[in-house]
């Protein structure tokens, strides 16, 4: 129990944790269920809760993602654009996943991402990230004006600009 391989067997306990998580959190967070509600800090340090910004009329987009991603900032010029072009039938979310909270704040001025930002420490069972099954990053989970998940894209996909835009109106 005490022996040199016990780090080695306890990231492995962890890790099969968090997969088998996973795999029941997947069965709650299919397309057309109510998104599950939480709570994280935003950039201000206050609490912000998904659910405050349902019923606005709004498309939301969970957006997984960290600084150490690189295919998460590659799709950043991508996602300012889709933001710009469909002000105000949209809210992204961005979800902030691995980094620690000075890189995450960082991350948000440097790249000067105008929406909406909170910290996923990851800690104390509340890994939003787990709840949502996230298994690749990014991960953007399209949400319905009342909170009900209409799609989830993994990896940085161009065919998700182009949903987006077809679920709003845009060309």
């Amino acid at each position: 129990k005490e022996g040199v391989m016990k780090p080695l067997v306890d990231r492995a306990q962890t890790a099969a944790e968090k997969t088998k998580a996973r795999a029941e959190a997947a069965e709650l967070v299919k397309d057309g269920m109510q998104a599950p509600d939480f709570t994280l800090k935003n950039e201000k340090g206050e609490d912000f809760t998904l659910s405050s910004i349902y019923n606005q009329g709004k498309f939301i987009i969970l957006d997984f993602w960290g600084e150490w991603c690189y295919w998460c900032k590659k799709g950043i010029p991508d996602m300012k654009q889709l933001y710009k072009d469909a002000k105000g039938k949209i809210e992204i979310l961005s979800i902030d996943c691995g980094d620690t909270e000075e890189v995450w704040k960082k991350a948000i001025v440097d790249h000067e991402l105008p929406w909406l930002h909170v910290y996923n420490p990851g800690k104390d069972g509340k890994d939003v990230s787990l709840t949502y099954a996230i298994q690749g990053y990014p991960t953007k989970v399209i949400l319905n004006p009342d909170g009900t998940i209409n799609k989830t894209v993994i990896g940085e996909d161009p065919e998700f600009y182009s949903y987006v835009k077809s679920l709003i109106g845009k060309k």
